[in-house]
């Protein structure tokens, strides 16, 4: 029972995509190690996991490949132990620690792209929202008129009926 409420806890997710404190780490590792059952779940979210990463895996952008190659291209190939490469990496490495080395992207696609369902669900709000409006102003313009229709009944009743005299008791 303990390994049910264990399994469906959540924290072999979690586990695995390493949102655990340290202590829970050490908790999953150990009972993994022990327990076939959980070692096997354990190996079964990770392939789960890793599928569903690489099914929503979204590409670079093709001009990525070919700045990466260019700046490969640039950088010298230095031999190992040499003096100057000590030097060099001690430079390399003060210039690292003051300002952070990006490549900078330049995307050249110039359209947006969005979820495929983005665009009948934008259709279907449209359509309703116009429908909406359109009955909006139907009851409103209806309901004016039977106000209309009600103060135009009162008076002709008032024209039509004499006053009565009020009872007294």
């Amino acid at each position: 029972m303990k390994n049910y409420q264990y399994l469906t806890s959540g924290i072999l997710e979690s586990y695995l995509l390493g949102l655990v404190s340290e202590d829970e780490k050490q908790e999953v590792e150990r009972l993994a190690a022990t327990d076939p059952e959980i070692q096997a779940q354990l190996q079964e979210l990770e392939l789960d996991i890793e599928r569903h990463f690489l099914e929503n895996a979204v590409p670079p952008p093709p001009a990525l490949k070919y700045t990466i190659l260019e700046q490969i291209n640039k950088t010298e190939i230095k031999k190992w132990g040499t003096e100057k490469d000590d030097q060099s990496k001690q430079k390399d490495s003060d210039k690292s620690s003051d300002k952070p080395n990006y490549i900078d992207v330049e995307v050249d696609d110039t359209h947006i792209r969005v979820h495929k369902y983005w665009r009948p669900a934008f259709i279907a709000v449209f359509v309703l929202s116009k429908i909406f409006l359109i009955l909006g102003l139907y009851y409103y313009f209806k309901s004016s008129s039977l106000e209309q229709e009600i103060n135009r009944l009162k008076a002709t009743t008032e024209q039509a009926a004499p006053t009565l005299p009020k009872q007294t008791q």
